[in-house]
């Protein structure tokens, strides 16, 4: 029996690639997007306007931009964590953009060098101007359940920045178990928080797969009525800010389990699996 539609949101050319030590050419990165495209996706995550100093594997987000074959409906999305990285991910033509903050003041100071408060500061602008020209705007939440450097979050503190990601005028907001440290029973008790200020049905699971629990609390997270998943095609990820974070959980392994459960996707299993081969490739190299 159908169960309705789910979507998966690929973050694997952005999220995934960026922890990796190999300097993964341009061309690889094209390719794998490429791919991509053909699966059935309606957004990927393909790029990150952050300094290369920082991150060095999205050196060139803008060529990738530049380089994919773009299929007609789908939405090539960038991060963009400040004025700046916002107007070069426009000038690359990123259909929407991501804006990213913390739900611990730890997390926020190792990752973006900011306060969760001088983050949204940053972000102000970028809403501004993004609202102007009809940019769609994505928002995260790093930290969801516990933080490498603050331990346990607090699921009032996950739904305070949750909610001010969705006034300033995110349209979906994607919550992350970024070291994945998340249980069913911890999920459950985060999301009963967030969606009292942010509708269900403009939320998001980010949860790598670090423990092994992602695939449970999807399922934590279905309960509660989500029905947008990030993930990473052959379960590339981590964080270089982030000590232990593992990969996403795999895109292929999400797609077959939400699909046995009976919900549809839209996405083809097999195109999907060749591109997990591809992203395993370009890590073993």
């Amino acid at each position: 029996m159908k169960k309705g539609f789910c979507e998966i949101f690929e973050v694997g050319p952005r999220d995934g690639l960026q922890n990796e030590a190999r300097e993964i050419p341009v061309s690889e990165k094209v390719a794998l997007v490429d791919l991509l495209s053909r699966a059935g996706f309606s957004r990927i995550e393909v790029a990150s306007f952050v300094s290369p100093r920082w991150v060095p594997q999205m050196a060139g987000s803008g060529e990738v931009l530049g380089g994919i074959t773009r299929a007609e409906g789908i939405r090539y999305a960038a991060l963009t964590p400040n004025l700046r990285g916002y107007e070069d991910a426009v000038a690359a033509r990123a259909d929407e953009i991501a804006v990213f903050a913390s739900a611990s003041e730890g997390f926020s100071r190792k990752n973006i060098n900011a306060s969760i408060d001088e983050a949204f500061e940053r972000f102000a602008p970028i809403l501004e101007e993004a609202r102007h020209v009809d940019i769609p705007v994505r928002g995260y939440v790093s930290c969801v359940i516990e933080c490498p450097y603050d331990g346990k979050v607090a699921p009032a503190e996950v739904a305070r920045v949750a909610d001010r990601l969705f006034s300033m005028g995110c349209y979906e907001v994607s919550l992350g178990d970024t070291i994945g440290a998340g249980t069913p029973d911890s999920i459950a008790r985060m999301l009963l928080a967030v969606r009292d200020v942010v509708p269900v049905g403009r939320l998001a699971g980010h949860y790598h797969d670090t423990k092994g629990r992602a695939m449970a609390n999807i399922d934590a997270s279905l309960s509660m009525g989500v029905r947008v998943f990030d993930a990473a095609v052959g379960g590339l990820g981590g964080c270089p800010f982030a000590p232990g974070a593992a990969g996403n959980v795999a895109t292929e392994a999400v797609n077959a389990h939400l699909t046995a459960l009976g919900y549809e996707t839209g996405l083809d299993q097999a195109l999907i699996e060749e591109a997990a081969a591809m992203a395993r490739q370009m890590r073993a190299v």
